[in-house]
């Protein structure tokens, strides 16, 4: 039986297996890359790489999230929640870029991104949060002003953002003029600093159940758990290989959707699933523990960041590359939206969660994978 110094000193090089696998990955496409690429017409050689890249990019952000919660657990909330949405939000623009700026344009990418993000965090992650959570406990209680300080943010700009562009007339079709998006993303930033100055400054304990879970929950390490530099050291190392290998992702998604002619949303639900599921596990573990306070920060906090930091720095990249987006949601999906908006205000408006409102999110996030096969 080994002793508990060898035992710890031994954990970390355990704990990071998936590093090396990052890494070998990174360094096998960087040398046979190209040949992949070429392979790709071969239907089993596009389904090995689009699974090895996914199941890479999808392990190395869940390694992200892992040391961003352990982060969390020394800073205390909000801080904590706030570095997870931030990285994840991270993970999520590098993945777009490098798909839009790869074979042929695709000026809908950013908008079917967020809203497949949207989808499913707000339906498929809430509802099945809620669901488990009320399954196990009954009722659970979160800070009813939290909810509705975020809901008062994520609204206002998810309606600027995804729907207010078809109804613009200074351009054609769904989309905004330079000024328009400007100013959006200048409202975005500013509306998103606001809420962080007052989610971490005065009104901090919105976020929080009571002033004794925050006492406790500061400066507790999960198990496991080592120094702070050294989970910041580690966050740091595992997001370089997401940006590599979210480049090489680029051509096999590019080959199924404009070869083989699928739907162009499918793009933005394949990163949506990236950077959402890291997240939705710790929103679920969450709930289960009875903790619906830190799975209501995780997942209103992540749909927040999408809207507020992607927007932006989405725009910010069309603007410098030349490539031209269109944000605006439209036909089945804009009803989808402004229904699950709506929903969501029901749902967050009570301090209370329960099965049914966990079986209704899920419902809508059934109907957007029905639409996104039969639009």
């Amino acid at each position: 039986m080994s002793s508990p110094k060898t035992t710890l000193g031994r954990a970390p090089w355990r704990a990071e297996w998936f590093l090396a696998i990052s890494l070998a990955s990174c360094f096998a496409f960087a040398v046979a890359g190209k040949a992949l690429e070429s392979a790709l017409t071969s239907p089993l050689v596009l389904a090995f790489v689009l699974c090895w890249l996914f199941a890479a990019i999808l392990g190395s952000a869940m390694s992200v999230v892992r040391h961003a919660e352990h982060i969390a657990a020394r800073l205390g909330e909000p801080y904590g929640t706030l570095l997870l949405t931030l990285s994840v939000t991270f993970i999520e623009v590098v993945s777009i870029s490098a798909v839009m700026l790869h074979g042929e344009n695709n000026p809908t990418l950013v908008r079917d991104t967020l809203m497949a993000v949207i989808m499913i965090i707000l339906n498929g992650m809430v509802g099945l949060s809620l669901l488990v959570g009320a399954w196990k406990h009954r009722e659970q209680q979160y800070n009813l002003q939290g909810a509705n300080a975020y809901l008062g943010v994520i609204i206002p700009l998810a309606v600027l953002s995804l729907v207010l562009p078809n109804y613009t007339v200074t351009t054609a079709g769904p989309t905004l003029s330079p000024a328009q998006e400007r100013v959006l993303a200048l409202m975005t930033v500013g509306l998103y600093v606001v809420f962080l100055a007052m989610q971490t400054g005065r009104h901090r304990g919105y976020f929080r159940m009571s002033e004794k879970d925050a006492v406790e929950e500061h400066g507790a390490a999960p198990s496991g758990a080592r120094s702070l530099p050294y989970h910041v050291a580690m966050l740091a190392f595992y997001i370089v290989p997401v940006v590599y290998l979210a480049e090489q992702l680029a051509s096999p998604v590019d080959y199924v959707t404009e070869t083989l002619h699928a739907p162009q949303a499918l793009s933005g639900v394949v990163i949506g699933l990236l950077v959402a599921t890291p997240e939705a596990i710790g929103a679920v573990r969450a709930a289960v523990a009875n903790q619906m306070q830190r799975s209501v920060n995780i997942f209103l906090g992540s749909v927040l960041s999408t809207i507020g930091l992607t927007v932006p720095a989405m725009l910010a990249v069309s603007h410098w590359t030349g490539h031209p987006i269109v944000l605006g949601v439209e036909h089945a999906n804009l009803i989808l939206l402004l229904l699950s908006l709506g929903v969501s205000i029901l749902t967050f408006a009570s301090g209370r969660t329960n099965v049914l409102q966990g079986v209704v999110h899920l419902l809508l996030f059934v109907a957007f994978l029905l639409l996104l096969v039969q639009g």
